[in-house]
């Protein structure tokens, strides 16, 4: 038997792969439903939008720079948080991590 065959039947090599694969289904569920969590009252034919984004738990620095990333944060509220000139295209990427219940315009949003 060849060595790569041994190591392929190996319990190492199927615990990885279920790894892999419990971490793509992850993924992969997490893009579907990111648009799913973006209020459609956010405008999306605006260069850049403000929004709230509405978490699990009160943010943590890890979170605040997430979103520092895509826009600005002007302040948070408990569980909101307030970004201000985020992209249209880059709300699915705000709103993809599993903590972010939600994306909803923000009410300083000009009209």
């Amino acid at each position: 038997m060849s060595p790569w065959r041994e190591i392929a039947g190996s319990k190492q090599a199927r615990a990885l792969v279920a790894i892999g694969a419990v971490w793509a289904l992850f993924e992969l569920g997490s893009t579907l439903l990111a648009p799913t969590k973006i209020d459609p009252q956010v405008p999306r034919d605006r260069r850049r939008v403000d929004v709230v984004a509405v978490l699990r738990f009160p943010p943590e620095r890890f979170h605040i720079e997430h979103f520092q990333k895509l826009g600005r944060v002007s302040g948070t509220d408990g569980p909101r948080v307030e970004v201000r000139g985020v992209r249209p295209d880059d709300l699915p990427k705000l709103a993809r991590p599993f903590w972010v219940v939600r994306v909803e315009p923000s009410s300083s949003q000009g009209g």
